[in-house]
């Protein structure tokens, strides 16, 4: 089984992570769209055109079996059109907002999210259909995910300003439960316990994973020819730290400079 993993930047290795703690066997490539991030500030219509070209291009050229959107904002946007225009199974990302709404006590439940995915018809679809009787607290803010990035280089990052605003929010003192719409946030979730451990946090990386077998159990395990390998759509600060990092995901071929074309 081939899996092309995309993100907008590192967040989709943590789904990365999850998936090879459940299917060893799987080659995956992945794709980190570093030379457009951040796309919680890009328009819809950008995002899409764009998104649409760039996973094109990249089934056309590794020839996955399925393809994994581990990117919130992308899956919002773009996950319809590309499932029209490929023939090929995909998953999508979407903030784990049933069992935030589930486990909440206070009936008070967090977003943290980019901005595009906050402003997506389908998250306040979601509000609706699992979490009718909350008081729903949302936070869009582009900081988050360049602090998971800066974090992942291995600097230290500081997200106690950067979620400040979501708990100045009237009635988010009661927040029991928070939904991270961004893979990005994975990376974050140390942080997030040691600022608020009484807070359940829910992370979307192991449901993408389970989701993401579930859709391919028809495929053989078995992965196809070649290395798992990592490209990058943009170049790569502090390299050398990078590589060291992706090889601890499995990634020791590593491509910068990958455009559609």
């Amino acid at each position: 089984m081939h899996l092309l993993v995309f993100d907008s930047g590192i967040g989709g290795l943590g789904v990365v992570r999850e998936i090879r703690r459940l299917q060893p066997k799987a080659r995956i490539t992945y794709l980190a769209d570093n030379g457009f991030f951040p796309y919680g500030e890009k328009s819809d219509a950008e995002l899409l055109a764009h998104i649409l070209k760039l996973i094109g291009a990249a089934a056309e050229r590794f020839r996955p079996d399925a393809v994994v959107v581990a990117c919130n904002t992308a899956s919002t946007i773009a996950l319809p059109a590309l499932r029209k225009n490929l023939s090929l199974p995909f998953v999508g990302c979407v903030p784990p907002i049933k069992p935030s709404a589930a486990a909440s006590r206070s009936k008070h439940i967090g977003v943290l999210a980019t901005r595009a995915t906050l402003r997506r018809p389908y998250l306040n679809q979601m509000i609706a259909e699992f979490a009718p009787g909350c008081s729903v607290h949302s936070l869009g803010t582009p900081s988050l995910a360049e602090l998971a990035e800066q974090k992942f280089r291995g600097h230290a990052v500081d997200v106690a300003s950067a979620i400040a605003p979501l708990f100045a929010q009237e009635g988010a003192a009661e927040i029991d439960a928070i939904a991270l719409g961004c893979t990005h946030y994975t990376f974050l979730l140390p942080e997030f316990l040691a600022l608020y451990p009484a807070i359940e946090w829910f992370d979307p990386a192991l449901p993408v994973a389970r989701q993401t077998l579930a859709v391919t159990q028809h495929l053989s395990p078995a992965p196809g020819g070649g290395p798992d390998a990592a490209y990058f759509t943009g170049g790569m600060a502090e390299t050398g730290v990078m590589r060291e990092k992706l090889a601890g995901f499995g990634f020791r071929d590593v491509t910068q400079g990958f455009m559609p074309g």
